[in-house]
């Protein structure tokens, strides 16, 4: 898998605003469907995509906070927004608005998990930037993975109440801002 071994570029890749990316994936994460702009933006072949992780386009740049806050979420069956910066092939990245959702089966089970994105805004990567890059460091200061998320969590919970909102209501005023800007 190419992924582990890609340094970041600091190249940013975009998609226009009517594009979206799609993708689809196991209980355990591994893709079983990406669509074609998914392809092309992240600079992998379909044939190299299917099967594998979804956290082979992971940037270092995303904190490992919010995809334990975006596993936690799907996993229990509910669905969750998340801006995400992404590594394409190339060493590229794009920054999105996903939109994460469990599927069903008929009994009602989890089957797997459907994402669409879309672009972010400028203005409300402008305010999401600084969030990530200090979640990232907290990161950085602790040995352990386990140690790292625990405290990157704790942080952004941290934020989130000092700012007096829910995760939901911080993303969704990243969004409103960039609609008034």
């Amino acid at each position: 898998m190419r992924g582990s071994t890609i340094r970041p570029t600091g190249v940013e890749r975009t998609f226009a605003d009517d594009e979206i990316i799609v993708s689809k994936t196991d209980p355990r994460g591994l893709l079983t469907y990406v669509n074609r702009l998914f392809v092309e933006i992240s600079g992998y072949t379909e044939p190299e995509l299917i099967g594998q992780p979804h956290n082979m386009i992971r940037h270092p740049d995303m904190p490992r906070s919010v995809f334990r806050l975006l596993w936690e979420r799907i996993a229990s069956g509910q669905e969750i927004f998340a801006y995400v910066v992404n590594l394409s092939a190339d060493g590229g990245h794009y920054w999105v608005l996903a939109h994460v959702t469990p599927t069903f089966g008929a009994n009602g089970a989890i089957v797997g998990y459907h994402s669409s994105r879309r672009t972010a805004s400028a203005p409300a990567l402008d305010r999401i930037k600084p969030l990530y890059a200090a979640l990232v460091a907290e990161e950085q200061r602790h040995a352990s993975t386990p140690e790292a998320i625990t405290a990157s969590t704790a942080l952004l919970h941290r934020r989130l109440e000092e700012s007096g909102l829910t995760y939901d209501q911080f993303v969704w005023s990243l969004d409103v801002a960039a609609v008034t800007a």
